[in-house]
């Protein structure tokens, strides 16, 4: 039997007619598909979809690796309150001995800060720790030591004796300051280009899209201009560096360290909300502060452009690394900076103790680490010769015996000192007894080294420690001298920042002996080590000590502590409030920091290759 289907079926005679309207299909699939590729060809709308969707017009192109934007923040779970602070990077005791005084002290700590705390003999620097009693610090200020000498005087001296001694060794490989930054304000177009809070009154247009004045004054308008810049306001003139643009590109030959303050209106990349290890003392805006344009000023090298910080690309960089950050509480206070900064693309795991901080980012397996080290040199407290029990006693030719042993650990270093040398101490070197600040008992016996010296010493030692180990291999920063800005007298003398809102304009600027040769002393020490280099590491300095002598700004001032009952302003005598007017604001201007170690490292690890948007 044969099957098939019946003559003359229907199913048959349908078959003819599907094929037809198949190949019309086809056909007219393909005419359509020729008349879309050519009206794509020649009326091109990819421009016009990406601006509606990316908010950007058709010359931009879209980057979607290491972005330099701002980063969505990512808010932490944890608390704002929470406190991070390792018991031994607490401070000695705040004992009423140790008292500065002198216009040109330094002060080793976050100015006159009372703290009540549970066990003293746990603190190492009262800085660290938040004050809880207001009232107590203003009747009771904590007293920090300042440089030798118990008068304004003998600090004058020490600058003097220091100077006379200082070699010009120091200014053959590393310049010792750099030339006077000025200050430069930008502002986008529609926006209120005079901005009245800043005083301005004359406006220069740079191009069409991007308009900045700059706010120091010319060289013949230093004199008339003084009087606003002493009270808070900042003159306005038309000049401004020949290459300052928005590029976000950098040259890497080009001296980060000469420059301008402009004033960029997007802000900071975090705030103090989106950061859960901000240090309450340096929580301006959570303790009250009313005023945010300090937040918003940002450095502009002379030669080159200086990128916002780019999160992910400096995890990038660093994947497989750690970063440490070694020094005192103004080493604690950059490193909560670049915390708070990474925080907003990733949410790091603590992984510290009390001897070391650690936060760990686990998308690139980088760690952020913080130690404690006061002076940066062996620290001892047993009896020595004529110098009893309890006193610190500086080894100035040892390093830190607690960091030998963990420095081959870290790819990058950023090291921080120089204010706890105005702490009562003895310097040791060669196993003898050679100066003291605030302590020298023996009349009889003639200081060889003061303050100033033992801390250029310091620093030498140090880094011809690193320079020398054999295990080191990374990079070292040394960030130079951090300027206070006590004005009016020292921090118990009437010395304040209070009302500063601006940075200081061009030529306004109020020498500091003390921080001039402070600085002196560590290029020297600085470069005294890179001769002695016998390894592989890299030694750097970023040297931001004059051009954040310009601002006065970014401190805290009276707003250090969350006390809704503090005193902000003067009182009826004309004293001011409690002032810590030497750690900065976060976020602040210490952020820039971070954007100086950013290139320094991209520098070192990616060479020449410029760094574009």
């Amino acid at each position: 039997m044969t099957w098939g289907s019946p003559k003359g079926s229907n199913l048959m005679n349908h078959y003819p007619k599907t094929l037809s309207r198949i190949a019309v299909s086809v056909g007219g699939l393909a005419m359509f598909l020729l008349f879309a590729s050519w009206v794509l060809v020649s009326f091109p709308i990819g421009s016009t979809v990406s601006g509606y969707f990316y908010g950007i017009d058709s010359l931009q192109k879209l980057e979607f690796s290491n972005s330099l934007g701002n980063q969505t923040p990512v808010v932490s779970p944890l608390p704002n309150n929470v406190d991070i602070t390792d018991k031994d990077a607490i401070s000695e005791s705040n004992s009423g001995k140790n008292r500065p005084s002198g216009s040109n002290s330094e002060v080793a700590t976050s100015s006159n800060v009372s703290v009540v705390v549970s066990e003293a003999k746990d603190i190492k620097d009262p800085a660290d720790v938040p004050v809880v009693n207001e009232k107590a610090a203003s009747e009771k200020p904590f007293d920090p030591p300042v440089p030798s000498g118990s008068n304004s005087s003998s600090v004058d001296a020490n600058v003097e004796t220091a100077d006379r001694n200082f070699s010009n060794e120091s200014k053959s490989q590393v310049s010792l300051r750099s030339t006077t930054p000025s200050i430069v304000a930008e502002t986008k177009e529609g926006e209120d280009i005079a901005k009245p809070a800043l005083g301005i009154t004359n406006v220069t247009e740079v191009g069409e899209t991007e308009k900045r004045v700059s706010v120091g004054p010319e060289p013949n308008d230093t004199a008339s201009s003084s009087s606003d810049a002493k009270s808070g306001s900042v003159p306005a003139t038309s000049h401004l560096p020949n290459n300052a643009t928005s590029s976000d590109s950098v040259d890497s030959g080009c001296d980060l360290y000469r420059g301008s303050w402009f004033y960029d209106s997007s802000g900071p990349q975090y705030t103090n909300n989106t950061c859960p290890v901000l240090t309450q003392m340096q929580n301006c805006q959570g303790n009250g502060r009313p005023d945010k344009e300090y937040e918003n000023w940002r450095w502009k090298p002379l030669q080159c452009d200086l990128p916002r910080f780019d999160a992910k690309k400096f995890l990038e960089l660093m994947r497989g690394k750690t970063i440490a950050f070694i020094g005192d509480s103004v080493a604690r206070n950059h490193m909560e900076s670049l915390l708070c900064i990474l925080w907003q693309v990733e949410t790091p795991k603590n992984r510290g103790n009390k001897r070391m901080q650690r936060y760990y980012f686990k998308s690139t397996n980088t760690f952020v680490v913080r130690i404690w080290s006061s002076w940066l040199v062996k620290q001892t407290s047993e009896a020595f010769d004529f110098a009893p029990e309890g006193v610190a006693k500086l080894h100035l030719d040892a390093p830190d015996d607690r960091l030998m042993d963990v420095i081959p650990q870290f790819d990058v270093i950023v090291f921080s000192s120089g204010h706890w040398f105005a702490k009562q101490s003895v310097y040791i070197l060669n196993n003898e007894i050679v100066g003291g600040q605030l302590w020298w008992p023996n009349k009889s016996k003639s200081m060889k080294i003061n303050n100033i010296e033992a801390f250029g010493i310091s620093v030498e030692t140090i880094l011809t420690a690193l320079a020398t180990h054999p295990n080191y291999t990374g990079i070292a920063i040394v960030r130079s001298y951090s300027p206070d800005h006590y004005e009016g007298g020292a921090w118990n003398t009437g010395g304040s920042c209070t009302g500063k809102v601006r940075p200081l304009a061009l030529g306004e600027r109020v020498e500091n002996g003390f921080t001039n040769i402070m600085h002196e002393k560590q290029v020297m020490g600085f470069n005294r080590a890179i001769k002695k280099l016998t390894n592989k590491s890299k030694l750097k300095l970023m040297d931001i000590t004059e051009a954040f002598e310009y601002r006065h700004d970014g401190h805290p001032g009276p707003y250090r502590s969350p006390d809704p009952n503090k005193k902000t302003k003067r009182g009826p005598d004309g004293k001011p409030p409690p002032q810590d007017c030497l750690h900065w604001c976060m976020p602040g201007p210490v952020d820039t920091w971070n954007e100086f170690v950013l290139e320094i490292i991209r520098r070192e690890y990616e060479g020449n290759k410029n760094l574009s948007s």
